[in-house]
């Protein structure tokens, strides 16, 4: 059985894994109604800032999203991509990011009872991100996990409560 909300660091054939989990207080269905808005991306990804879809498809595998990440004065743009779905139970996107490369995230969402146990899964595929991946980077995608599945499940919980 998962345990809910832990760090889990595994190396498989020299390759560190961060998998976090997140117990979101709504339906699988209600989970995946977020996620395949292409306008919330900003809202529960941590990092943008807004996100335009590009392919009116979202979430349909292929289709993309452009994404701006701003840090005072300075902003950058990057796009993420639809590499695999199934509705309602997975979400695989690979996010490039410019000269820090590309990353595969993949989201995982199993019914709990009436509620959704969403698994993430995060890992840097290409460019400088890929080359300097290690045990630290995981520490800090960990962060960024819990923060980005807080935010989802507050989005998801606050729209379901409002429709309850």
């Amino acid at each position: 059985m998962p345990r809910l909300g832990t760090l889990s660091v595994s190396r498989q054939e020299d390759f560190f894994m961060a998998v976090r989990n997140q117990l979101i207080h709504a339906s699988p269905q209600d989970v995946w109604s977020v996620l395949a808005d292409p306008t919330l991306y900003g809202e529960w990804v941590v990092g943008p800032s807004e996100s335009t879809p590009l392919d009116e498809a979202w979430p349909e595998v292929g289709s993309r999203l452009r994404y701006t990440v701003r840090l005072g004065p300075w902003a950058t743009e990057g796009v993420t991509t639809v590499r695999h779905r199934d509705p309602g139970r997975e979400l695989e996107l690979e996010a490039s990011f410019k000269a820090l490369g590309t990353a595969r995230i993949f989201l995982q969402l199993r019914p709990w009872g009436e509620e959704t146990l969403v698994i993430c899964d995060e890992h840097p595929l290409r460019g400088l991100g890929g080359t300097l991946h290690n045990p630290a980077v995981e520490v800090l995608l960990q962060l960024r996990h819990r923060g980005m599945l807080a935010r989802l499940a507050g989005i998801v919980e606050q729209d379901h409560a409002r429709r309850s």
